[in-house]
Protein backbone atom coordinates (compact mmCIF):
# COMPACT_ATOMS: atom_id res chain seq x y z
CA UNK A 1 0.00 0.00 0.00
CA UNK A 2 1.76 3.35 -1.35
CA UNK A 3 1.32 6.69 1.20
CA UNK A 4 -1.16 8.99 0.23
CA UNK A 5 0.95 12.40 -0.98
CA UNK A 6 1.27 14.36 2.42
CA UNK A 7 0.14 17.42 0.78
CA UNK A 8 -3.09 15.60 0.21
CA UNK A 9 -3.68 15.24 3.84
CA UNK A 10 -4.98 18.04 6.09
CA UNK A 11 -7.02 17.34 9.81
CA UNK A 12 -10.32 19.26 10.28
CA UNK A 13 -9.54 19.19 14.41
CA UNK A 14 -6.49 18.77 16.63
CA UNK A 15 -7.79 15.48 18.73
CA UNK A 16 -5.91 12.19 18.71
CA UNK A 17 -6.87 8.41 17.16
CA UNK A 18 -8.32 7.30 19.87
CA UNK A 19 -7.00 3.33 20.21
CA UNK A 20 -10.36 2.05 21.87
CA UNK A 21 -12.18 2.69 18.57
CA UNK A 22 -13.93 -0.08 16.96
CA UNK A 23 -13.21 0.62 13.43
CA UNK A 24 -11.95 3.28 10.72
CA UNK A 25 -14.79 4.95 9.26
CA UNK A 26 -15.04 6.66 5.91
CA UNK A 27 -17.37 9.16 5.04
CA UNK A 28 -17.63 9.57 1.34
CA UNK A 29 -19.16 12.78 0.39
CA UNK A 30 -17.11 13.68 -3.00
CA UNK A 31 -15.29 10.94 -4.46
CA UNK A 32 -18.02 8.46 -4.64
CA UNK A 33 -15.99 5.78 -6.28
CA UNK A 34 -14.11 2.26 -5.24
CA UNK A 35 -11.64 3.09 -7.97
CA UNK A 36 -8.61 5.85 -8.29
CA UNK A 37 -9.70 7.28 -4.75
CA UNK A 38 -6.90 9.02 -2.79
CA UNK A 39 -9.73 8.96 0.51
CA UNK A 40 -10.21 5.36 0.53
CA UNK A 41 -6.56 4.37 -0.33
CA UNK A 42 -5.75 6.67 3.11
CA UNK A 43 -8.59 4.66 4.79
CA UNK A 44 -7.23 1.32 3.73
CA UNK A 45 -4.16 2.20 5.15
CA UNK A 46 -5.14 3.65 7.81
CA UNK A 47 -7.07 0.16 8.87
CA UNK A 48 -4.09 -1.81 7.72
CA UNK A 49 -2.07 0.31 10.41
CA UNK A 50 -4.33 0.37 13.32
CA UNK A 51 -5.62 -3.61 12.42
CA UNK A 52 -9.29 -2.16 12.61
CA UNK A 53 -11.61 -3.31 10.16
CA UNK A 54 -13.36 -0.18 7.50
CA UNK A 55 -16.67 0.60 7.72
CA UNK A 56 -17.63 3.01 4.35
CA UNK A 57 -20.51 5.47 4.77
CA UNK A 58 -21.92 7.03 1.78
CA UNK A 59 -24.41 9.76 2.44
CA UNK A 60 -26.88 11.82 -0.08
CA UNK A 61 -28.25 14.94 1.86
CA UNK A 62 -31.92 16.04 1.88
CA UNK A 63 -31.16 19.30 2.65
CA UNK A 64 -28.04 20.78 0.27
CA UNK A 65 -29.21 23.59 -1.72
CA UNK A 66 -31.11 22.21 -5.27
CA UNK A 67 -32.06 18.96 -3.91
CA UNK A 68 -33.79 17.30 -6.51
CA UNK A 69 -35.77 13.75 -8.34
CA UNK A 70 -32.97 14.19 -10.83
CA UNK A 71 -29.47 14.97 -8.83
CA UNK A 72 -30.55 12.09 -6.14
CA UNK A 73 -31.42 9.60 -9.59
CA UNK A 74 -27.86 9.70 -10.91
CA UNK A 75 -26.49 9.37 -7.12
CA UNK A 76 -28.10 6.71 -6.60
CA UNK A 77 -27.09 4.94 -9.85
CA UNK A 78 -23.79 5.40 -8.10
CA UNK A 79 -24.03 4.08 -5.04
CA UNK A 80 -25.80 0.77 -6.17
CA UNK A 81 -22.38 0.45 -7.92
CA UNK A 82 -20.40 0.76 -5.13
CA UNK A 83 -22.63 -1.33 -3.37
CA UNK A 84 -22.28 -4.44 -5.84
CA UNK A 85 -18.20 -3.34 -6.05
CA UNK A 86 -17.38 -3.48 -2.47
CA UNK A 87 -19.79 -6.60 -1.81
CA UNK A 88 -17.27 -9.13 -1.74
CA UNK A 89 -14.58 -6.88 -0.27
CA UNK A 90 -12.91 -6.71 2.95
CA UNK A 91 -14.53 -3.87 3.84
CA UNK A 92 -18.18 -2.58 5.73
CA UNK A 93 -20.15 -0.24 2.65
CA UNK A 94 -23.16 1.54 3.75
CA UNK A 95 -25.03 3.95 1.78
CA UNK A 96 -27.40 6.47 3.80
CA UNK A 97 -30.00 8.54 2.27
CA UNK A 98 -30.49 10.98 4.43
CA UNK A 99 -35.02 11.24 4.89
CA UNK A 100 -35.28 14.51 6.76
CA UNK A 101 -32.67 17.19 7.66
CA UNK A 102 -29.79 16.86 10.21
CA UNK A 103 -29.92 12.83 9.61
CA UNK A 104 -26.46 13.06 8.63
CA UNK A 105 -25.16 14.84 11.13
CA UNK A 106 -26.67 12.59 13.93
CA UNK A 107 -25.74 9.41 12.27
CA UNK A 108 -22.04 10.43 12.26
CA UNK A 109 -22.11 11.59 15.30
CA UNK A 110 -23.80 8.42 16.87
CA UNK A 111 -21.37 6.32 14.46
CA UNK A 112 -18.02 8.47 15.58
CA UNK A 113 -18.59 7.50 19.48
CA UNK A 114 -16.97 3.84 18.21
CA UNK A 115 -14.83 5.30 15.71
CA UNK A 116 -10.81 5.72 16.49
CA UNK A 117 -10.19 7.92 12.85
CA UNK A 118 -13.16 9.36 10.64
CA UNK A 119 -11.09 9.74 7.15
CA UNK A 120 -12.77 11.69 4.40
CA UNK A 121 -12.88 13.81 1.17
CA UNK A 122 -12.34 17.30 1.38
CA UNK A 123 -14.71 19.73 -0.97
CA UNK A 124 -13.77 23.07 -1.65
CA UNK A 125 -17.15 24.72 -1.76
CA UNK A 126 -18.18 26.55 0.89
CA UNK A 127 -21.27 24.54 2.49
CA UNK A 128 -19.23 21.25 2.41
CA UNK A 129 -16.65 23.25 4.36
CA UNK A 130 -19.06 24.17 6.53
CA UNK A 131 -20.58 20.84 6.79
CA UNK A 132 -17.37 19.82 7.48
CA UNK A 133 -16.54 22.25 10.66
CA UNK A 134 -19.70 21.53 12.24
CA UNK A 135 -18.79 17.70 12.51
CA UNK A 136 -15.15 18.23 13.54
CA UNK A 137 -16.84 20.48 16.90
CA UNK A 138 -19.35 17.44 17.43
CA UNK A 139 -16.77 14.23 16.94
CA UNK A 140 -14.28 13.61 19.83
CA UNK A 141 -12.39 11.94 17.37
CA UNK A 142 -9.18 12.87 14.85
CA UNK A 143 -10.53 13.79 11.44
CA UNK A 144 -8.09 13.23 8.24
CA UNK A 145 -9.36 14.85 5.20
CA UNK A 146 -7.74 13.84 1.95
CA UNK A 147 -7.60 15.79 -0.95
CA UNK A 148 -8.44 14.23 -4.72
CA UNK A 149 -10.50 16.60 -6.34
CA UNK A 150 -7.49 17.15 -9.14
CA UNK A 151 -3.86 16.23 -10.41
CA UNK A 152 -2.63 19.28 -8.60
CA UNK A 153 -3.37 19.35 -4.68
CA UNK A 154 -5.22 22.39 -3.92
CA UNK A 155 -2.33 23.67 -1.41
CA UNK A 156 0.24 23.03 -3.88
CA UNK A 157 -0.36 27.02 -4.45
CA UNK A 158 -0.80 30.23 -1.85
CA UNK A 159 -1.27 32.56 -4.82
CA UNK A 160 -4.81 33.50 -7.09
CA UNK A 161 -4.87 32.93 -10.55
CA UNK A 162 -7.07 35.51 -12.57
CA UNK A 163 -6.74 33.90 -16.42
CA UNK A 164 -6.40 30.82 -17.11
CA UNK A 165 -3.14 31.19 -18.86
CA UNK A 166 -1.30 32.43 -15.45
CA UNK A 167 -2.81 29.40 -13.72
CA UNK A 168 -1.48 27.32 -17.02
CA UNK A 169 1.75 28.72 -17.27
CA UNK A 170 1.75 27.85 -13.14
CA UNK A 171 0.90 24.04 -13.89
CA UNK A 172 3.08 23.74 -16.48
CA UNK A 173 6.22 24.27 -14.12
CA UNK A 174 4.38 22.21 -10.96
CA UNK A 175 2.80 19.52 -12.69
CA UNK A 176 5.06 17.05 -13.50
CA UNK A 177 6.00 15.79 -9.80
CA UNK A 178 2.11 15.10 -9.22
CA UNK A 179 1.38 13.09 -12.18
CA UNK A 180 4.17 10.61 -10.56
CA UNK A 181 1.87 10.27 -7.63
CA UNK A 182 -1.28 9.05 -8.81
CA UNK A 183 -3.86 7.43 -6.65
CA UNK A 184 -3.79 3.38 -6.81
CA UNK A 185 -6.04 2.00 -9.27
CA UNK A 186 -7.60 -0.33 -6.72
CA UNK A 187 -6.76 0.57 -3.38
CA UNK A 188 -8.41 -2.96 -2.11
CA UNK A 189 -6.94 -5.21 -4.25
CA UNK A 190 -5.45 -8.28 -2.68
CA UNK A 191 -5.97 -6.51 0.45
CA UNK A 192 -7.25 -8.00 3.56
CA UNK A 193 -8.36 -5.87 6.47
CA UNK A 194 -10.01 -7.23 9.70
CA UNK A 195 -13.80 -8.04 9.49
CA UNK A 196 -16.19 -5.81 10.95
CA UNK A 197 -18.60 -8.43 13.16
CA UNK A 198 -21.35 -6.29 13.90
CA UNK A 199 -22.42 -2.78 12.31
CA UNK A 200 -23.46 0.15 14.76
CA UNK A 201 -26.64 -0.18 15.82
CA UNK A 202 -28.42 2.96 14.09
CA UNK A 203 -26.90 1.35 11.00
CA UNK A 204 -29.67 -1.37 11.17
CA UNK A 205 -32.23 1.17 11.91
CA UNK A 206 -35.67 2.23 9.53
CA UNK A 207 -34.09 5.68 8.23
CA UNK A 208 -31.10 3.91 7.54
CA UNK A 209 -32.49 0.85 5.91
CA UNK A 210 -34.28 2.93 3.44
CA UNK A 211 -31.48 3.38 1.39
CA UNK A 212 -31.60 -0.32 0.53
CA UNK A 213 -34.30 -0.29 -0.99
CA UNK A 214 -33.76 2.80 -2.99
CA UNK A 215 -30.58 0.98 -4.45
CA UNK A 216 -32.81 -1.87 -5.49
CA UNK A 217 -34.25 0.10 -8.18
CA UNK A 218 -37.85 1.13 -5.34
CA UNK A 219 -37.46 4.59 -6.55
CA UNK A 220 -41.06 5.65 -5.91
CA UNK A 221 -39.94 6.16 -2.21
CA UNK A 222 -37.30 9.33 -3.90
CA UNK A 223 -41.29 10.97 -3.69
CA UNK A 224 -41.39 10.83 -0.13
CA UNK A 225 -37.90 13.20 0.76
CA UNK A 226 -38.63 16.58 1.20
CA UNK A 227 -36.57 17.48 -1.98
CA UNK A 228 -37.97 19.29 -4.92
CA UNK A 229 -39.98 17.15 -6.68
CA UNK A 230 -40.48 18.81 -9.53
CA UNK A 231 -36.86 18.43 -11.80
CA UNK A 232 -37.24 15.00 -13.16
CA UNK A 233 -34.71 12.31 -14.04
CA UNK A 234 -33.30 12.40 -16.91
CA UNK A 235 -31.93 9.29 -19.15
CA UNK A 236 -28.28 9.51 -18.29
CA UNK A 237 -26.91 6.90 -15.91
CA UNK A 238 -24.77 7.81 -12.93
CA UNK A 239 -22.02 5.77 -11.20
CA UNK A 240 -18.42 4.70 -11.97
CA UNK A 241 -19.62 1.98 -14.67
CA UNK A 242 -21.81 4.03 -17.08
CA UNK A 243 -18.47 6.84 -16.60
CA UNK A 244 -16.20 4.38 -18.01
CA UNK A 245 -18.12 3.42 -20.92
CA UNK A 246 -18.57 7.17 -21.83
CA UNK A 247 -14.79 7.41 -21.91
CA UNK A 248 -13.81 4.60 -24.22
CA UNK A 249 -16.87 5.58 -26.36
CA UNK A 250 -15.15 9.04 -26.34
CA UNK A 251 -11.47 8.02 -26.78
CA UNK A 252 -12.14 6.09 -30.14
CA UNK A 253 -14.52 8.24 -31.28
CA UNK A 254 -14.73 11.78 -30.19
CA UNK A 255 -11.26 12.42 -29.73
CA UNK A 256 -9.74 12.10 -32.79
CA UNK A 257 -12.42 15.06 -33.71
CA UNK A 258 -11.83 17.12 -30.45
CA UNK A 259 -10.35 20.04 -31.56
CA UNK A 260 -12.05 20.20 -34.91
CA UNK A 261 -15.85 19.91 -33.72
CA UNK A 262 -16.10 20.08 -30.26
CA UNK A 263 -17.52 23.78 -30.69
CA UNK A 264 -20.09 22.08 -32.66
CA UNK A 265 -23.88 21.72 -30.95
CA UNK A 266 -25.13 18.90 -33.80
CA UNK A 267 -21.65 16.91 -33.23
CA UNK A 268 -21.49 14.53 -29.62
CA UNK A 269 -17.49 15.04 -29.48
CA UNK A 270 -17.23 16.29 -25.81
CA UNK A 271 -16.21 13.36 -22.96
CA UNK A 272 -19.68 14.28 -21.56
CA UNK A 273 -18.26 13.55 -18.39
CA UNK A 274 -18.94 16.65 -16.74
CA UNK A 275 -21.78 15.07 -14.46
CA UNK A 276 -20.04 12.01 -13.41
CA UNK A 277 -17.06 13.84 -12.31
CA UNK A 278 -18.75 16.69 -10.44
CA UNK A 279 -20.35 13.80 -8.54
CA UNK A 280 -17.21 11.91 -8.03
CA UNK A 281 -17.98 8.65 -10.06
CA UNK A 282 -14.97 8.50 -12.13
CA UNK A 283 -11.13 10.58 -10.84
CA UNK A 284 -9.61 13.20 -13.27
CA UNK A 285 -6.37 10.81 -12.42
CA UNK A 286 -8.01 8.30 -13.79
CA UNK A 287 -8.49 10.06 -17.29
CA UNK A 288 -5.61 11.32 -17.13
CA UNK A 289 -4.10 7.87 -16.66
CA UNK A 290 -5.81 6.34 -19.33
CA UNK A 291 -5.10 8.91 -22.02
CA UNK A 292 -1.84 9.26 -21.55
CA UNK A 293 -1.34 5.36 -21.91
CA UNK A 294 -3.29 5.50 -24.64
CA UNK A 295 -0.93 7.99 -26.46
CA UNK A 296 2.52 5.68 -24.70
CA UNK A 297 3.07 9.09 -22.95
CA UNK A 298 6.25 8.95 -21.28
CA UNK A 299 7.48 12.57 -19.08
CA UNK A 300 10.37 12.62 -21.25
CA UNK A 301 7.86 13.86 -23.74
CA UNK A 302 7.07 17.16 -21.63
CA UNK A 303 8.42 20.82 -23.06
CA UNK A 304 11.18 22.60 -21.15
CA UNK A 305 9.29 25.87 -21.81
CA UNK A 306 6.81 26.62 -19.78
CA UNK A 307 5.39 29.69 -21.07
CA UNK A 308 1.57 28.83 -20.98
CA UNK A 309 1.19 28.23 -23.62
CA UNK A 310 -2.10 25.81 -24.67
CA UNK A 311 -0.77 23.49 -27.10
CA UNK A 312 2.86 21.99 -26.98
CA UNK A 313 4.05 21.33 -23.38
CA UNK A 314 2.54 17.68 -23.22
CA UNK A 315 3.81 16.36 -26.71
CA UNK A 316 0.86 15.10 -27.59
CA UNK A 317 -1.34 15.28 -30.84
CA UNK A 318 -3.12 19.10 -30.48
CA UNK A 319 -6.87 16.83 -29.87
CA UNK A 320 -5.05 15.19 -26.77
CA UNK A 321 -3.64 18.37 -25.86
CA UNK A 322 -6.73 20.36 -26.41
CA UNK A 323 -8.66 17.88 -24.04
CA UNK A 324 -6.34 18.25 -21.37
CA UNK A 325 -6.05 21.90 -21.23
CA UNK A 326 -10.16 20.93 -20.72
CA UNK A 327 -9.51 19.15 -18.23
CA UNK A 328 -6.91 19.82 -15.93
CA UNK A 329 -6.76 23.85 -16.09
CA UNK A 330 -10.33 25.09 -16.75
CA UNK A 331 -11.85 22.72 -14.04
CA UNK A 332 -8.99 23.00 -11.49
CA UNK A 333 -9.32 26.69 -12.09
CA UNK A 334 -12.79 26.48 -10.41
CA UNK A 335 -11.45 24.42 -7.98
CA UNK A 336 -8.58 26.79 -6.65
CA UNK A 337 -11.29 29.73 -6.56
CA UNK A 338 -13.76 27.96 -4.72
CA UNK A 339 -11.30 26.76 -2.39
CA UNK A 340 -9.94 30.04 -1.51
CA UNK A 341 -12.88 32.29 -1.33
CA UNK A 342 -16.09 32.28 -0.19
CA UNK A 343 -17.76 34.86 -2.39
CA UNK A 344 -17.82 32.43 -5.34
CA UNK A 345 -21.47 33.08 -6.17
CA UNK A 346 -21.03 36.53 -5.66
CA UNK A 347 -20.55 39.54 -8.11
CA UNK A 348 -18.04 40.79 -5.99
CA UNK A 349 -15.61 38.03 -6.48
CA UNK A 350 -15.14 39.01 -10.04
CA UNK A 351 -11.93 40.40 -11.34
CA UNK A 352 -11.93 44.04 -10.54
CA UNK A 353 -12.06 45.37 -14.74
CA UNK A 354 -14.93 43.46 -14.92
CA UNK A 355 -16.83 45.08 -11.50
CA UNK A 356 -15.62 48.62 -13.10
CA UNK A 357 -16.99 47.71 -16.70
CA UNK A 358 -20.70 45.97 -15.23
CA UNK A 359 -21.02 49.18 -13.21
CA UNK A 360 -20.47 51.89 -15.96
CA UNK A 361 -22.98 49.87 -17.77
CA UNK A 362 -25.35 49.10 -15.26
CA UNK A 363 -27.95 51.94 -16.51
CA UNK A 364 -27.72 50.96 -19.93
CA UNK A 365 -31.35 50.36 -21.37
CA UNK A 366 -31.91 46.65 -21.53
CA UNK A 367 -33.80 45.91 -25.11
CA UNK A 368 -35.37 42.72 -23.65
CA UNK A 369 -36.31 42.00 -20.08
CA UNK A 370 -37.07 38.66 -18.99
CA UNK A 371 -37.98 37.15 -15.21
CA UNK A 372 -36.50 34.46 -13.76
CA UNK A 373 -39.59 32.51 -14.38
CA UNK A 374 -39.67 33.13 -18.18
CA UNK A 375 -36.07 31.99 -18.50
CA UNK A 376 -36.35 28.59 -17.49
CA UNK A 377 -38.99 27.70 -19.35
CA UNK A 378 -37.51 28.97 -22.73
CA UNK A 379 -40.26 31.97 -23.32
CA UNK A 380 -37.86 34.62 -25.36
CA UNK A 381 -37.60 36.33 -28.45
CA UNK A 382 -34.17 34.01 -29.03
CA UNK A 383 -35.15 30.73 -30.69
CA UNK A 384 -31.50 29.13 -30.25
CA UNK A 385 -31.34 30.31 -26.70
CA UNK A 386 -34.47 28.70 -26.04
CA UNK A 387 -33.18 25.36 -27.48
CA UNK A 388 -30.42 25.67 -25.56
CA UNK A 389 -32.57 26.09 -22.32
CA UNK A 390 -34.81 23.42 -23.36
CA UNK A 391 -32.09 21.20 -23.92
CA UNK A 392 -31.27 22.12 -19.82
CA UNK A 393 -34.60 21.33 -18.76
CA UNK A 394 -34.97 17.91 -20.59
CA UNK A 395 -31.18 16.37 -20.57
CA UNK A 396 -29.58 17.97 -17.31
CA UNK A 397 -26.93 19.47 -19.63
CA UNK A 398 -26.33 22.05 -22.07
CA UNK A 399 -23.95 21.64 -24.79
CA UNK A 400 -20.53 23.14 -23.98
CA UNK A 401 -20.41 26.00 -26.70
CA UNK A 402 -23.87 27.01 -26.40
CA UNK A 403 -23.88 27.26 -22.36
CA UNK A 404 -21.62 30.22 -22.79
CA UNK A 405 -24.19 32.07 -25.33
CA UNK A 406 -26.54 31.56 -22.51
CA UNK A 407 -25.01 32.48 -19.79
CA UNK A 408 -23.81 35.68 -21.96
CA UNK A 409 -28.18 36.23 -23.08
CA UNK A 410 -29.07 36.29 -19.36
CA UNK A 411 -26.60 38.45 -18.46
CA UNK A 412 -28.07 40.80 -21.46
CA UNK A 413 -31.41 39.94 -20.75
CA UNK A 414 -31.35 40.71 -16.56
CA UNK A 415 -31.77 44.13 -15.13
CA UNK A 416 -28.61 44.74 -13.53
CA UNK A 417 -25.06 41.70 -13.36
CA UNK A 418 -26.38 40.56 -9.51
CA UNK A 419 -29.57 39.49 -11.09
CA UNK A 420 -28.10 37.49 -14.09
CA UNK A 421 -25.45 35.39 -11.83
CA UNK A 422 -28.78 34.29 -9.47
CA UNK A 423 -30.15 33.18 -12.24
CA UNK A 424 -27.14 31.87 -13.96
CA UNK A 425 -26.60 29.67 -10.83
CA UNK A 426 -30.36 29.17 -9.61
CA UNK A 427 -31.08 27.42 -13.47
CA UNK A 428 -27.69 25.53 -13.37
CA UNK A 429 -28.11 24.42 -9.78
CA UNK A 430 -31.32 22.93 -10.04
CA UNK A 431 -31.11 22.01 -13.96
CA UNK A 432 -27.64 20.51 -14.80
CA UNK A 433 -26.45 17.09 -13.62
CA UNK A 434 -23.07 18.94 -13.14
CA UNK A 435 -24.29 22.28 -10.78
CA UNK A 436 -23.30 23.21 -7.75
CA UNK A 437 -19.99 22.52 -8.72
CA UNK A 438 -16.61 24.51 -8.82
CA UNK A 439 -16.03 24.23 -12.59
CA UNK A 440 -19.73 25.05 -12.69
CA UNK A 441 -18.83 28.74 -10.73
CA UNK A 442 -16.24 29.02 -12.94
CA UNK A 443 -17.79 28.65 -15.95
CA UNK A 444 -20.84 30.97 -14.89
CA UNK A 445 -18.41 33.69 -13.83
CA UNK A 446 -16.69 33.29 -17.11
CA UNK A 447 -20.06 34.92 -18.87
CA UNK A 448 -19.28 37.99 -16.80
CA UNK A 449 -15.34 38.22 -17.15
CA UNK A 450 -13.76 35.87 -14.88
CA UNK A 451 -10.64 34.49 -15.74
CA UNK A 452 -10.81 36.48 -19.01
CA UNK A 453 -9.66 40.08 -20.20
CA UNK A 454 -11.14 43.15 -21.14
CA UNK A 455 -12.52 43.02 -24.97
CA UNK A 456 -13.03 46.07 -27.65
CA UNK A 457 -15.11 47.59 -28.67
CA UNK A 458 -16.97 48.62 -25.86
CA UNK A 459 -20.36 47.68 -26.03
CA UNK A 460 -23.88 48.36 -24.40
CA UNK A 461 -24.59 46.35 -21.26
CA UNK A 462 -21.76 44.29 -21.65
CA UNK A 463 -18.96 46.81 -21.59
CA UNK A 464 -15.99 45.76 -22.18
CA UNK A 465 -17.52 41.64 -21.23
CA UNK A 466 -16.59 39.37 -24.18
CA UNK A 467 -19.80 39.39 -26.23
CA UNK A 468 -21.72 36.91 -27.58
CA UNK A 469 -24.57 36.59 -29.74
CA UNK A 470 -27.16 33.86 -31.30
CA UNK A 471 -26.79 35.39 -34.84
CA UNK A 472 -22.78 35.21 -34.62
CA UNK A 473 -22.94 31.67 -32.93
CA UNK A 474 -25.24 30.25 -35.60
CA UNK A 475 -22.77 31.64 -38.82
CA UNK A 476 -20.09 30.04 -36.75
CA UNK A 477 -21.56 26.56 -36.15
CA UNK A 478 -24.36 24.41 -37.54
CA UNK A 479 -27.49 24.69 -35.33
CA UNK A 480 -30.46 23.54 -38.09
CA UNK A 481 -30.69 19.81 -36.50
CA UNK A 482 -30.11 21.37 -32.75
CA UNK A 483 -33.27 23.62 -33.28
CA UNK A 484 -35.39 21.18 -34.59
CA UNK A 485 -33.90 18.63 -31.63
CA UNK A 486 -34.79 21.23 -29.25
CA UNK A 487 -38.08 22.62 -30.54
CA UNK A 488 -40.93 23.22 -28.53
CA UNK A 489 -42.87 20.52 -27.12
Amino acid sequence: MHAVPAERISTANDLPIQDRGRYVLYWMRAARRPFWNFSLQHAVQRAIELQRPLLIVETLACDEPCANLRHHHFALDGMADNARQFADKSVAYHPFVEQQPGQIGALLTQIGQETCLLVTDEHPLLEQRQQLSALAKALPICIEVIDGNGILPLRATDRDFTTAYSFRRFLQRQLAGHLLTMPLADPLRETRLPQLKKKPEILSKPESTFSDNLLKGQHNSLYQLPIDQQVQPVKQSGGYQAAEVLFERFLAEGLPRYVEQRNQPEREITSGLSAHLRWGHISPHQLVQRLLTQEGWTPGHLSLECRGQRSGWWGLNENSEAFLDQLITWRELGYQLCHRRDDYQQVDSLPEWAQQTLNHHADDPRPYLYSAEELAASQTHDALWNAAQRQLVREGRIHNYLRMLWGKKILEWSPSPKAALKVMIDLNDRLALDGRDPNSYSGIGWCLGRFDRAWGPERPIFGKIRYMSSLNTARKVSVKNYLRRYGPD
